[in-house]
């Protein structure tokens, strides 16, 4: 499974990628994911939610970005439909996750996507430093080869401190965001997935995890974090 080795950050002006007019209200507690514990809950979040978040961060990668924007391009869709999106257009919705399909294997078990479960509860939440240093990276070769073969982002961390690349794969993007994290800069929200929030997988935003990781994680992290009871192989 292909993932955003050299994603690039773009910094907003707030963490997430979607202004407050596009995002779910907030629920009252008990609408809350029992699944999620321990972690700083702020509200319920949807699918179409997710898709727009991913597709927002995708925008702003240097490998994957470029066929984002072709695709988007032959659906005849303009750019506002990533970077403005309208949750309660359920055509846009639809525009969304077709693109997310076709780029990336969205809902047909293939490519990112493959093993991916379905029927997921998507919550917006708060992870503590030690929380989000417990995260850890897909099962892609890549990401298992930068963090020793552990998928932790703080090994990886240690790892790049010390001069070592993934398959002679520049470290610079981390070195880079991790300056930008320290300047204080917010980045777009990672998007995690996982059976309980203290066992979760990235699946969007692992260069921005990453820097947070070299930073020393410095502040709290916003997220979408995706709980479902039976993960299955994917996080494997």
């Amino acid at each position: 499974m292909a993932d955003d080795i050299h994603e690039v950050i773009v910094v907003s002006e707030q963490s997430r990628p979607l202004d407050d007019m596009t995002c779910e209200q907030a629920a009252a507690p008990d609408e809350f994911d029992p699944m999620l514990t321990v972690v700083q809950v702020l509200g319920v979040s949807s699918e179409d939610e997710t898709i727009a978040c991913f597709l927002s961060g995708e925008l702003s990668s240097q490998r994957f970005g470029q066929d984002l924007r072709s695709h988007l391009a032959a659906a005849g869709r303009a750019g506002q439909l990533l970077t403005h999106p309208d949750l309660s257009d359920a055509g846009a919705n639809l525009a969304r996750r077709a693109l997310l399909a076709v780029t990336r294997g969205y809902g047909e078990n293939r490519d990112l996507f493959e093993n991916f479960p379905t029927h997921i509860t998507w919550t917006w939440a708060v992870l503590s430093a030690d929380e989000a240093a417990s995260v850890r990276y897909l099962d892609y070769s890549y990401w298992v080869e930068l963090s020793g073969g552990n998928r932790r982002p703080t090994d990886a961390a240690v790892r790049i401190k010390a001069g070592l690349r993934a398959f002679d794969v520049p470290n610079e993007p981390f070195v880079d965001a991790a300056h930008a994290v320290i300047r204080g800069e917010r980045f777009p929200p990672l998007i995690l997935v996982g059976e309980r929030q203290d066992n979760l997988v990235c699946l969007e935003g692992h260069l921005r995890l990453t820097a947070y990781a070299l930073a020393g994680f410095p502040t709290d992290i916003e997220c979408l974090i995706g709980t479902v009871p039976d993960v299955g192989r994917w996080t494997r």
